[in-house]
């Protein structure tokens, strides 16, 4: 009996202990990798401050919107750098109350997100040798009138239009809107696999100077490099948004979260991504670079990094600053 007894006091220690593991502090921090590379970016300068300046160990889980999301809500994720929060409103909104994640800061907040077409493709492009397709179209309603400019190469009696990939929460999305305006009639939708498909799926046409439209998003090194054009909706309606997806994207808080144990976990670097805060064309900086110098997000970061100085060493102490800096050689 007494074996028994202290087995018993033995394994409820363990579990004691294990718990208080759980909301201890952190060997290792996780942040989100949603497949995206403004989020990769951003990841690369959170996890540079934590590493060179709090030291912490990183590491990030990659996945589709609705895995990552759900990781954060169970702590296999500590952070998150990109939240596109209306995006997926109800699961956000939902885990807030519950408690389960904490938004922190605003990453940015003037971004935009739609169907794009090149300029070329409505204005024409006289240096290029571009001829107008479709001078006519302003709208997504529009594009019912120009199935044929957008020809699906696989079947030649609809036009295409390209989705975001599957695993985004926006391509569901995408399908009601297109679905709503009767477009599903004259196109077939097109889900490319990964953000990697879908860029070149317009990067190819743009270069070729073939018409394309789709799903973009800025901030993106593609809207930074080329001329594009958001097509026009009807002015965002909360109510008309939320039963049909007929209005423009509606405002969309690109967020900072985290795990509702993390800022006990990690204060300090939970007060510095309280102060973590950028915009579309600070992060387009960096896009740029990526496809300008083929440079990893990571080489992008210390770049940036290198070249806001001012901006960054705000959000931390002075001497987590200089940390960073020396080991980054900035």
């Amino acid at each position: 009996m007494k074996k028994w007894f202290s087995l018993v006091i033995m394994t409820s220690l363990l579990v004691l202990a294990a718990c208080g593991d759980d909301n201890g502090e952190l060997d290792e921090i996780i942040l989100a990798d949603a497949d995206w590379n403004s989020i990769k970016v951003h990841n690369a300068i959170m996890q540079n401050i934590m590493e060179y300046g709090y030291g912490f160990e990183t590491d990030t889980m990659s996945g589709s919107t609705a895995n990552t999301v759900q990781g954060l809500r169970d702590g296999d994720i500590n952070v998150y750098s990109e939240v596109w929060t209306d995006n997926i409103r109800e699961v956000y909104e939902e885990a807030i109350d519950a408690g389960e994640i904490i938004e922190v800061s605003v990453n940015f907040d003037d971004n935009e997100q739609g169907l794009y077409v090149p300029t070329y493709v409505i204005e024409g492009d006289e240096e290029r040798g571009i001829e107008p397709l479709a001078p006519g179209l302003e709208t997504v309603q529009d594009l019912a009138d120009y199935p044929e400019v957008f020809e699906d190469p696989e079947d030649a009696e609809k036009g295409q239009i390209v989705n975001g990939p599957s695993g985004w929460a926006v391509n569901e999305t995408i399908v009601e809107k297109i679905e709503y305006y009767g477009l599903d009639e004259m196109y077939n939708i097109m889900s490319p696999g990964s953000d990697a498909a879908l860029v070149s799926s317009l990067a190819s046409a743009y270069e070729s100077g073939e018409p394309w439209v789709g799903y973009y998003w800025s901030p993106t090194w593609v809207t930074a490099s080329y001329d594009l054009t958001l097509l026009e909706d009807e002015p965002f309606d909360e109510e008309v948004w939320q039963e049909t997806r007929g209005t423009e994207f509606p405002p969309n808080d690109v967020t900072v979260a985290v795990h509702e144990d993390f800022p006990e976990q990690a204060p300090e670097v939970n007060e510095f991504l309280e102060n973590y805060e950028t915009s579309t064309a600070l992060t387009e900086e960096a896009l740029v670079y990526i496809l300008e110098e083929d440079a990893s997000p990571e080489e992008a970061a210390v770049y940036w990094m290198e070249l806001h100085e001012d901006l960054w060493t705000d959000w931390v102490p002075e001497d987590v600053a200089e940390s960073v800096k020396e080991e980054l050689g900035i």
